[in-house]
């Protein structure tokens, strides 16, 4: 892949995941920062972003969502066996609203 390439690719990640972040917290704000693993004050500045502004920051060259699974734990929570599916999205839900209380 080529840089102009991989940064177009990023951009478009970047807007869809922008956009996806803003409609969420439109829709259901506590749940969506959960999800999202943001804090209220990120919220805040997520919803009163202008489209203009979501563009700008979305066209950056740094990809802005980050993967979540980043122990152990949580990664082999998600690929345990699919017929525990219910209790391993609690456990899932649990351990993710763990991380974001603790980093807040």
């Amino acid at each position: 892949m080529q840089a102009a390439e991989a940064s177009k690719e990023i951009a478009d990640l970047n807007l869809t995941y922008m956009l996806l972040a803003q409609k969420l917290l439109r829709d259901d704000r506590a749940t969506a920062m959960l999800r999202l693993g943001i804090s209220a004050e990120m919220a805040d500045l997520l919803v009163g972003m202008s489209l203009g502004e979501v563009v700008k920051l979305a066209t950056s060259n740094f990809v802005l969502c980050a993967f979540r699974l980043d122990e152990l734990a949580i990664a082999r929570t998600v690929m345990q066996d699919p017929r525990e599916r219910t209790l391993q999205q609690a456990h899932l839900s649990i351990v993710l609203a763990g991380q974001a209380a603790a980093a807040a």
